[in-house]
């Protein structure tokens, strides 16, 4: 089952246990899921729906860090719909798997004291794998 599906059966739940601000959290994320659909003409992968339950969080984050501080309503909201988004989202990978992942990528590569220089070759092999699992 797709997270859009999982969105949608999430929503209808809502909606059923009257839970009127989580149903419209989960409305906006489904709205930008379809909406990405649409543009693309076809089904969206895991990928792309986990890029773009991402995108969504990160914007909200952003809205929370620019509120005024005396506006409790903007903050509180947007706590919730980090709560309910977070539910949704790809699970992000932790120091240490991140650190193993990188040193695999340094060994598959050759490099054997990586510098300034490497960085370049090291990302490029590196963020296809943990593309929507780590920030960049």
């Amino acid at each position: 089952m797709s997270k859009t599906e999982t969105i949608q059966k999430a929503m209808i739940a809502a909606l059923k246990n009257k839970e009127q601000q989580r149903k419209e959290v989960l409305s906006l994320l489904l709205s930008a899921l379809k909406a990405k659909a649409k543009d693309k003409k076809e089904p969206l992968t895991e990928a792309e729906e986990d890029a773009i339950i991402a995108k969504e969080i990160k914007q909200t984050k952003e809205t929370l860090s620019s509120a005024p501080k005396d506006r409790t309503d903007i903050i509180d909201e947007c706590n919730f719909m980090l709560k309910v988004m977070s539910e949704f989202a790809p699970k992000q990978l932790d120091e240490d798997e991140l650190r193993k992942i990188v040193s695999e990528v340094i060994g598959n590569l050759g490099i054997e004291n990586p510098s300034a220089k490497d960085k370049g070759s090291v990302m490029k092999n590196l963020m296809p794998l943990v593309k929507g699992k780590a920030d960049g």
